[in-house]
């Protein structure tokens, strides 16, 4: 994994699409952050927190399924994983 995105060489072919949705999901992290602070009411906030709870936790999914097939390392993975795990922590707080 190079700058946080595993190097489309290091993927095992036929594997591509896991870095589009990896791509995906995490640019949903950040938009429905932003989102859910434009929102007047508590509820439809926390709703779209909770849709970037689930959006960083689909990416630490996919980060496992690249580390399996051999694209991430073990200490990469690792660094990566732990990040997400603070972010998922922080975005359930903000669901409450």
């Amino acid at each position: 994994m190079r700058n946080g995105v595993a190097r489309e060489a290091g993927v095992p072919k036929g594997h591509s699409a896991l870095l589009d949705q990896l791509r995906r999901a995490a640019l949903s992290v950040p938009l429905n952050i932003a989102e859910a602070a434009g929102r007047s009411s508590e509820r439809d906030g926390a709703r779209h927190y909770a849709i970037a709870r689930g959006s960083a936790m689909e990416c630490a999914a996919v980060i496992d399924a690249l580390h399996v097939l051999g694209a991430v390392e073990a200490e990469e993975h690792a660094r990566a994983v732990g990040l997400l795990e603070r972010c998922v922590a922080m975005l359930t707080k903000l669901c409450q």
